[in-house]
C-alpha cells in the first residue's frame, strides 16, 4: 500500500479528508486505497478534526476526496471517477 510512508505523504496526489467515527469514511479510505493500488498512485489520509479550518471546511461533508489539489466528491467516493482521475493522459471532459 502507498500510504502513510513519511517520505511518501507530501508527493501523494490523492487526499481523503475524514474524522473519526465516520462510516463513510472507512467505506471512502477502502475504494481511495484499492483504486490507487491499482493505479500506481500515492494517496494520504487528512483527519479534518486535527485542524479548526479543515474542519470548518470539510466537517459536514466527509469523506472528500482530492485529485491533485481539486475535489472530486464528498460523502461516497466514485472508484471509476477516481480511477479516470489518476488515469495518464488528458481527463476526458477536462478544460486546457
Amino acid at each position: 500500500m502507498l500510504v502513510n510512508e513519511p517520505q511518501t505523504q507530501q508527493d501523494a496526489r490523492v487526499v481523503l479528508f475524514t474524522r473519526s467515527g465516520c462510516h463513510l469514511c472507512d467505506e471512502a479510505r477502502e475504494v481511495v486505497a484499492r483504486v490507487c493500488e491499482s493505479a500506481g498512485q500515492r494517496w494520504r489520509e487528512v483527519d479534518v478534526d486535527g485542524d479548526a479550518g479543515l474542519a470548518d471546511r470539510y466537517g459536514e461533508y466527509v469523506p472528500v476526496v482530492e485529485v491533485d489539489g481539486v475535489q472530486q466528491g464528498f460523502w461516497h467516493v466514485d472508484a471509476d471517477r477516481l480511477a479516470r482521475r489518476l488515469a495518464p493522459g488528458p481527463v476526458r471532459g477536462a478544460r486546457p
